[in-house]
């Protein structure tokens, strides 16, 4: 067993010991939803002031309107109650390190992890690779704060998406942990 499996299941074990939550309702209790990215140094419950129940965190890399974060987003209006929508991007995200192009190229020639110094991405070329990547739109970052304008015009024209809902955006700073507003994308995404 990995060290890394024993810690999750150790931590759970400690976890559930005092478990107290077995009464929480299934739709989140303060009736909203944030797409965000799946960074590991995002804590959407402390920046978001959250504790278990109230709002539903949906996550991937870059924290991108893709169809499955829309899907989530639908389910969580449509049969759980949310009634506000955040999407949160945040600085020095990995989005913004690299392009499709890069990413199928390195898949093309291998599956094992790729290292990125000063003249940028690079492939260990061990392994196979598989061209499956040029079927895939990674999502990338160009630029945060049209990635975010991007995202909430995409959520709020989205045929699936009530009108009246509201969808904010917003880019959350790592080196403050501030939540900056993306005025242009809380404006595209007013109810209309």
């Amino acid at each position: 067993m990995s060290k890394t499996l024993n810690a999750v299941l150790l931590a759970n074990r400690e976890y559930t010991a005092g478990f107290d939550k077995a009464n929480l309702a299934m739709p989140p209790a303060r009736q909203f939803a944030i797409l965000t990215c799946m960074d590991a140094r995002l804590d959407p419950a402390k920046y978001a002031g959250l504790a278990e129940g109230d709002a539903h965190v949906i996550r991937n890399a870059g924290g991108r309107a893709s169809d499955d974060a829309i899907r989530s987003l639908v389910i969580s209006y449509k049969l759980l109650g949310t009634r506000e929508w955040f999407v949160i991007h945040h600085t020095d995200c990995g989005m913004e390190t690299f392009t499709d192009t890069i990413m199928r190229d390195l898949l093309s020639t291998s599956l094992k992890t790729a290292s990125v110094d000063d003249t940028g991405w690079h492939d260990c070329g061990e392994g196979n690779g598989s061209n499956e990547a040029n079927y895939i739109d990674w999502l990338t970052i160009e630029e945060q704060t049209q990635s975010v304008l991007d995202d909430v015009t995409r959520i709020r024209n989205h045929p699936l998406v009530p009108d009246d809902i509201p969808v904010y955006g917003y880019i959350y700073d790592v080196k403050t942990g501030s939540l900056i507003e993306v005025p242009e994308a809380t404006k595209a995404g007013k109810p209309k």
